[in-house]
């Protein structure tokens, strides 16, 4: 089943015949399925996010969720239940003052009962590893540990789709890699269908399918390597190769005959055994 499908999406943030800030928008996403969107800022990225979240209503076109039409307004809770965003800024997204508390906001609102809601914030503290701050105050954690509350409090709802809407912009390193493991254990262990919006590179390497938005369309499709094997194609869009293989293509460029990497343990590798055989 699809889990996200776009059907010849039109939407314009101005009035009528403004020009759109999506235009004839085709994709989908199967349940189960990790989906990287790349692209610059004011690419269409976060529109994207809102419109799978009914955050948005179409011009045109249709968008169907977990085969729900999201133009119904008859099915907005539906799809609000099933489909949790995480945006950018953790601090925008924190409602309490508790960790806990927070996490319950979601299961509060669909009006769970009170044990189930306990079940649940266990469920989704344990799977960002944040059982031990479950009595602490937000603010006073680090913005990794922020943004792992944050997916927290979506887990808690059950969604049967996560999008992450820059969700690790914010974040150092350190940050961005606590967040991503979350994220990749999910839907590796607990098969959910995760919709990564982001501009690094790295990040995108971990998904099943990516594609690349510029200036509301989507002008490159495929899987991680298959849009990085045309870097000169990516330059056009304002995006670069993730770092190794940045490095990569310099060291090919000065004359290093190693294979095309795009991971560093890989251009370890190529590195050592180029090394290797030249006795250096």
């Amino acid at each position: 089943m699809q889990a996200v499908d776009f059907e010849n999406v039109c939407f314009s943030y101005g009035r009528e015949g403004e020009g759109f800030s999506l235009n004839n928008i085709n994709f989908s996403v199967e349940e189960g399925e990790f989906v990287a969107v790349l692209g610059q800022n004011g690419s269409g990225k976060s529109t994207l996010a809102r419109l799978c979240n009914a955050l948005l209503t179409p011009r045109s076109g249709k968008i169907a969720v977990l085969g729900m039409d999201a133009s119904d307004p008859g099915n907005t809770f539906e799809i609000r239940k099933n489909v949790g965003v995480v945006f950018q800024n953790p601090d925008n997204q924190t409602v309490a003052s508790i960790v806990e508390d927070d996490v319950a906001f979601g299961p509060e609102n669909i009006g769970l009962p009170r044990e189930e809601i306990g079940r649940r914030i266990d469920f989704a503290l344990k799977a960002v590893g944040m059982e031990a701050y479950r009595r602490a105050t937000p603010a006073r954690l680090s913005g990794g540990q922020k943004q792992r509350v944050a997916v927290a409090g979506v887990l808690a709802i059950r969604p049967k789709v996560i999008i992450l809407d820059e969700s690790t912009a914010m974040l150092d390193p350190r940050g961005r890699k606590e967040v991503m493991d979350v994220v990749l254990r999910l839907n590796k262990e607990e098969k959910m269908t995760v919709l990564l919006i982001t501009h690094f590179m790295e990040e995108a390497l971990l998904a099943d399918r990516a594609f690349v938005m510029h200036k509301g369309e989507i002008v490159m499709r495929g899987t991680p390597r298959e849009i990085f094997s045309r870097a000169d194609e990516l330059e056009t869009y304002s995006l670069t190769l993730p770092a190794a293989g940045y490095i990569c293509k310099k060291l090919q460029a000065k004359g290093l005959p190693i294979a095309d990497c795009l991971r560093p343990e890989e251009l370890a590798k190529e590195i050592e055994r180029c090394a290797s055989r030249q006795n250096i």
